[in-house]
């Protein structure tokens, strides 16, 4: 029932609304596990291979959450709205409220209001939660690169501190000096270079750091000819820095910058990192159709299964093709960010999917409402009545 101060819900509402939630936890949670775990296997490589500790690598975890609760909240709105409508179905709720006067439009309600509470989520993790968490990772990632002794100073491990470079150190004395080094270094496609010294020290000087080797050899592999050469040399000084130099620049990922910035400040944005007027609003307006779209799949999930009405052989045909519909949504959205990006004007562009997928929940709404075949049924008998 509607209440003078806005939308009043009932029992039955707030009996189908803790269903919808307690599923879109449920799958909200089995996603965002299955999402983490590949994602932490590549994580826990490259950071316990740097020589990191297990206390960084799970704040890193906790860092990258935020993205992937944004990736799978959606798939979640949809297959908790799927699942709790399937199961009103098969135990004929649906049919005995319908049967009790309560019209397609009025069942909605539960999975609206479903769609409008996660999208407020959505919205947290998007304006506030997400750049946040990309800027603190962004910053740690920085800190990580200039800690050479971190990263490098770890005995019996061949580490691997950027791509292409390999480093090994067999001992490491108490007073700091490197025994049996080895430094393999790949990153020119030209020629191999492979580095072995008895004995190494680390030489920082400020944000400058250079290997010392002493006693040591290198070989050299030339890939054209496939040729080596090898040097013998009693000291030599190779720069650390160099290798472990990362892009240090002002430029954030568009990600991490907030909300009120995009707003306000593009112009500022614009002159400073580089990103375009597109680029920005493009940004600013996603975020919005983020969290927009959850209200669109959860009322896509109901209305699609309330097509087909209650059968003894299951919705799965009416839940295929809703997913199909949520996957050309998805594909669209991906179809309209070009434009914006090179007309910012275009930004309602970003909204399609969103109403498209409204669109489609209130036809199927409608259909619920009137059957087609219900409609037939009524020309014919209007015709055979007037041949009469």
């Amino acid at each position: 029932m509607a209440g003078s101060g806005g939308i009043e819900l009932s029992r039955y509402d707030r009996y189908v609304l803790s269903q919808y939630l307690l599923f879109f936890g449920f799958f909200a949670l089995i996603l965002v596990a299955v999402f983490w775990i590949n994602r932490a296997v590549v994580l826990f490589d490259r950071l316990i291979g740097d020589g990191q500790s297990a206390l960084v690598f799970l704040e890193f975890t906790a860092l990258t959450l935020p993205n992937l609760v944004r990736m799978v909240l959606p798939m979640a709105v949809f297959a908790g709205a799927v699942w709790v409508t399937n199961r009103l179905n098969s135990e004929s709720e649906l049919t005995v409220m319908q049967a009790t006067g309560f019209s397609p439009w009025r069942l909605a309600r539960p999975a609206l209001v479903f769609g409008l509470i996660t999208a407020g989520m959505m919205s947290i993790l998007t304006h506030v939660l997400l750049p946040a968490s990309i800027s603190q990772l962004a910053e740690r990632e920085s800190e990580i690169a200039r800690n050479v002794t971190a990263r490098l100073l770890t005995e019996g491990a061949f580490l691997h501190p950027a791509d292409g470079v390999t480093f090994y150190i067999r001992q490491i004395d108490a007073d700091g000096t490197l025994r049996d080094v080895f430094l393999s270094d790949n990153r020119d496609p030209e020629q191999s270079v492979i580095y072995t010294g008895a004995r190494a020290f680390l030489v920082r000087d400020g944000e400058r750091a250079n290997l010392i080797m002493v006693d040591g050899l290198a070989q050299r592999l030339d890939m054209q000819s496939q040729t080596m050469s090898t040097t013998v040399f009693s000291d030599f000084s190779y720069d650390i820095a160099s290798v472990l130099k990362k892009d240090e620049s002002s430029i954030r990922n568009i990600r991490a910058i907030t909300t009120p910035e995009l707003i306000t400040d593009r112009a500022t944005i614009h002159e400073t990192e580089g990103y375009t007027e597109g680029q920005l609003v493009q940004e600013l307006h996603l975020r919005f159709a983020r969290a927009l779209i959850c209200v669109a799949v959860a009322l896509i999930g109901f209305s699609a299964l309330l097509v087909g009405g209650f059968s003894r052989f299951g919705v799965w045909r009416q839940a295929l093709g809703a997913f199909l519909l949520l996957i050309i949504l998805e594909a669209l959205r991906g179809v309209v960010t070009e434009p914006v990006i090179k007309n910012p004007d275009l930004w309602i562009l970003t909204y399609v999917p969103t109403l498209l997928g409204v669109g489609v929940a209130a036809l199927f709404l409608q259909i619920s409402a009137r059957p087609i075949s219900a409609l037939f049924r009524r020309g014919s008998t209007s015709q055979t009545g007037a041949a009469a």
